[in-house]
Parts: C-alpha cells; structure tokens; sequence
C-alpha cells in the first residue's frame, strides 16, 4: 500500500501500461491505458455481499474483460471501505465480512499474472476523486461529494490530499440529529439523509409508491411537487454538510459527482443555493459545480494515483 501524500502537482504523464479500479457500493469499474488506449469495464454487484472471495472474482474477471494488455507497470484502486495503513478493512458498513480483510494483498494475488507483479496501491475512493477533480480544473484546494449509494467524499488542500490521504468521512457528519438509522450506527448522517437510496426512499414515501432515480429526476424536472420537495431534502442536507465544512477549511471549490449526483442536474444548483444562504458574513460561500469527471471521478482518480504513484514514497 501506498505510503505519503498524494498530491495535484507536478503530475507527470507516464508512458506504460496502468491499471485503475474503483470498488464501490453498488459497483465495480476498471480503467486500462495502454499508452494512448484505454479500455473500460464494469460490472454491478449487490449493494450487501456475504463473501470477499466472491466480490474478488468479480473484480479478476473485470480485468481479464479488458483486452489487449503488456507489462502493468502500477495498478491504483480507489475504494470505498475504510483501510488501516497497511491496506485492512477496517469499516465498510455494505460489507461487514471484508472487516479484517488484507485488500492490497487480496488483490495482488488475484489478479496474479493479470498485473505480473506490479506494486498495488489503495487509497480512499472520496479522495482519490477530490484528487483527480483538482487535477482536472488545475485547483489546488477543492472538496469533493459523491452522492451515490452512499455519500463519500475528500478534501484536497494546497495541492495534496486533506489528512495524507486518510478517509474524509464527509458522509457521516451529522445532518439531521435524530433522523434516519445510518448503517455506521448513528443517526442522522448525511450519508442516511442524502444518498440515492435514502433519497429514493423518501421520494417513495412522498409519492406513495417506489420510485425509481430516472422517474425522480423525470418528474422533478415537470415541476411535480412530490420529486421537487425530496430534491430539495437532499440539497439541504449536502449544503448543511458543505457549510460545516468551510467553518473548518476554506476549499475554493465543492464539486458533487457520484452515479446519484451525476444523475441529478437539478441537485447541485440547490446545493448553491442553499450553501449561499446558510454563508455568514464574512465567509463567503466557495463555488458549487458538478463534478467535472462526471461519475467516474474516483475511477480515473485510481488510474492518476497508478501513473504518478512515483512522487510519493511507495511501499509495497
């Protein structure tokens, strides 16, 4: 596992073959770039799995999919458990049976002759997206949401991950105390009040019947009062945990991405909104955008730690 602080600057594109995995809740994504080529893959998996061995096939049979391949030089995994500093699972509420779990040595055996032996390294998905969302808009000081199955995030200040790259559990702040039964064992996370499942539930609960992200972006999109109001639920939420944010760091920009908050265009204007005025005199609010990377941020996160995994100390 990797060692050090990641950082924004100076990246350095590197000629080689480079292998990027992103392991999240509901899916996984591969990414190879074989010098100017890239090939994608990804596969869904079920959001609550009782077995790693299985989830591992998964992932070997993603990267076979990939095609033609030489030498990996380093593979980057973005992932969304929570790792100790040599690369256990230490917390993942979707997959309690990882706890414990050695990933990096998991995955080097594997993948096997797939990687011939390149250095594996993992890092949290939220910051590897900050990370490749600063990279792409040239910012050195940028915070990242991604709403999706849950709600993740990292924080890149002065050029380098928030923390050396420890997990910014930006999903559990505290939204809404007393409010919905967060899989980590509070209430009222973000992560519980804003995700797209938490979303899709109350949208349900408003309409009377299962709803599903499309139907919900449909209708809210038509004005219809029911999709608009629970829209409008989650912007707050995400907008309460941006605030509370910049009391503490100052990012200049906040981008929202993930598979639910790429979906929703009409989220993230109510995240300005709100954010803009929930702003104190004084502290003005940072600006809200999309996520540039759109959903794959933590993907191509992965495969940027991969290429330049040689500006920071590597061990393993």
């Amino acid at each position: 596992m990797t060692s050090g602080h990641p950082s924004t600057a100076p990246w350095v594109s590197t000629p080689g073959t480079y292998l990027g995995i992103d392991i999240g809740g509901t899916k996984v994504a591969a990414r190879m770039e074989v010098g100017n080529t890239a090939y994608e893959a990804e596969a869904r998996w079920p959001p609550y799995a009782p077995d790693p061995e299985r989830d591992l096939a998964v992932i070997g049979d993603l990267v076979e999919r990939l095609g033609p391949r030489d030498r990996c030089a380093a593979v980057g995994v973005a992932s969304a458990a929570t790792l100790d500093g040599g690369g256990r699972v230490v917390a993942w509420p979707n997959r309690p049976s990882w706890i414990g779990f050695d990933l990096v040595a998991a995955l080097r055996s594997r993948l096997g002759t797939l990687i011939d032996g390149a250095p594996v390294h993992v890092a949290d998905d939220g910051g590897l997206a900050a990370l490749a969302e600063a990279h792409a808009v040239r910012c050195p000081d940028l915070a990242y949401l991604g709403v999706g199955t849950g709600v993740g995030g990292g924080l890149v200040m002065d050029g380098e991950l928030f923390a050396g790259g420890a997990a910014v559990e930006l999903g559990h702040l505290i939204v809404h105390p007393g409010g919905p039964a967060c899989a980590c064992g509070r209430d009222g996370c973000l992560q519980a009040t804003a995700s797209g499942p938490a979303t899709l539930r109350r949208a349900a609960a408003r309409r009377g019947a299962p709803v599903t992200a499309e139907e919900l972006v449909t209708a809210a999109d038509q004005g219809e009062a029911w999709a608009a109001g629970t829209l409008a639920q989650t912007a707050r939420a995400l907008a309460l945990a941006v605030t509370s944010l910049t009391e503490i760091v100052r990012p200049r920009r906040i981008h929202i991405g993930g598979g639910f908050g790429a979906a929703a265009p009409g989220l993230v204007p109510g995240v300005a909104a709100h954010v803009a005025t929930l702003a104190r005199t004084g502290r003005p609010a940072p600006l809200i955008a999309p996520a540039a990377l759109g959903p794959r941020s933590s993907l191509l996160g992965a495969l940027l730690y991969a290429r330049n995994a040689q500006l920071v100390e590597v061990a393993g």
